[in-house]
C-alpha cells in the first residue's frame, strides 16, 4: 500500500483543504482493507456454518455480506472523490486490516456468530472514530457517509448479538 503520507493523485473542485483529503483518503483506505477483510470473513461464514439453524444463518450472513460489500463501495468511491486512490485489493486489505483473522475453528452456528460479532464490533467501532475524525477535518460528507455506514453496522452486530444474548 502507498505511503500514509500519499497525497491525493487527482485534482479536484471539492473545497477541502488538500492536507484533510490527504488524511480522509488515508482513514478512508483504513477503513476500506477493514471493511474488504470483513466481507471475506463474512462470506466465509456463510459458506462454511452447520448446524440445526444451518439456512436461517447461511442466509443472513448472506445478506450481512452484502452490506459489507456496499460499505465498501461506497468507502472506496469517497477516496476516489477526494483525489485519490482506492486501495482495495485483496493483498492490500489482508496486509492492512486492523480487525485481526477470523476464527477459522468455527462450525456450527453459534461459534460463527461469536466470531463474526467480535469482527463486526472492531470494525462497527472504528467506523465511528472515523465520523469523529471526519467530523474534526471538517469533511462532513465524509462524516455522513461514516454515519450510514456505522448505522447499518449497528443494526447489523444486533442481528448477530441477538442470536446470542437469548443463550446467554
Amino acid at each position: 500500500m502507498p505511503t500514509a503520507v500519499e497525497k491525493p493523485t487527482f485534482a479536484t473542485g471539492i473545497d477541502i483543504k488538500e492536507s484533510s483529503r490527504t488524511a480522509m483518503i488515508e482513514l478512508l483506505n483504513a477503513r476500506l482493507a477493514d471493511v474488504l477483510d470483513l466481507f471475506t470473513q463474512t462470506k466465509h461464514a456463510h459458506w462454511n456454518v452447520k448446524g440445526p439453524d444451518f439456512i436461517q444463518l447461511h442466509e443472513l450472513f448472506d445478506k450481512l455480506a452484502e452490506h459489507v460489500e456496499g460499505h465498501g463501495d461506497l468507502i472506496a468511491e469517497r477516496a476516489v472523490t477526494l483525489g485519490g486512490r482506492a486501495h482495495g485489493t485483496a493483498r492490500i486489505a489482508a496486509a492492512h486490516s486492523k480487525i485481526g483473522e477470523y476464527d477459522l475453528h468455527a462450525v456450527d452456528g453459534v461459534e460463527h456468530v461469536e466470531a463474526l460479532s467480535k469482527q463486526f464490533a472492531k470494525v462497527a467501532n472504528s467506523v465511528r472514530t472515523a465520523i469523529k475524525t471526519s467530523d474534526d477535518a471538517d469533511d462532513a460528507t465524509t462524516a455522513d457517509l461514516f454515519t450510514q455506514v456505522s448505522r447499518q453496522m449497528d443494526m447489523d452486530l444486533w442481528f448477530l448479538e441477538a442470536h446470542l444474548q437469548a443463550k446467554r
